[in-house]
């Protein structure tokens, strides 16, 4: 348990049975009556941003959530196959998971899981990415408008805007918190 008055932005606390991460707490006195910790809490497994208002001095579960290392298999179906770098034992996780983020995890890349009560509920990516082109329009000589854009379809199945001048074959720096094309490596 671990009180208010101990609350840090990024401690993992539970509420209701789901882990949330605290964004932003502060102190504050009313002029009457005891003094209350207004948070701004994001829940783990859903993304979603919720403020609430703990009286000071109030005792919260802390979540047991960890941070591993883990590489990625292979894809099973709609699960996520990710083994265990230490113990070596292997996790199937729904793709509803690991979200968005499939699309730019390559087979053998080892990234960064967020497991709660021993269940991954989130990867953390690093900023940028580089995937090869497997699937675009081919690039025509004299293609160099700037700013000018068309669909390519990455090797793990991501669609990402690229510029004209991008072949299949070609690989590509993609960001991973926003989609878009970064250059060519």
């Amino acid at each position: 348990m671990v009180s208010t008055a101990e609350f840090k932005n990024g401690m993992k606390i539970e509420i209701d049975g789901k882990p949330f991460e605290i964004i932003k707490s502060e102190h504050y006195k009313p002029g009457k009556g005891g003094a209350i910790v207004r948070t701004k809490l994001k829940q783990l497994i859903t993304g979603q941003v919720l403020d609430k208002t703990f009286r000071s001095g109030e005792k919260v579960k802390r979540a047991d959530v960890s941070m591993q290392d883990m590489q990625y298999l292979y894809k099973d179906g709609s699960d996520f196959v990710f083994m265990n770098l230490e113990s070596y034992d292997q996790m199937f996780v729904p793709a509803a998971n690991v979200g968005e983020k499939g699309g730019y995890i390559k087979e053998g890349d080892t990234v960064k899981v967020l497991l709660y009560n021993g269940e991954l509920i989130g990867v953390d990516l690093p900023a940028s990415v580089v995937l090869e082109v497997t699937e675009t329009e081919p690039g025509v000589q004299g293609d160099r408008v700037s700013g000018a854009t068309k669909p390519a379809t990455m090797e793990t199945g991501l669609n990402a805007l690229v510029p004209l001048f991008i072949n299949q074959g070609d690989k590509v720096k993609i960001d991973t918190r926003s989609g878009d094309y970064l250059g060519r490596e």
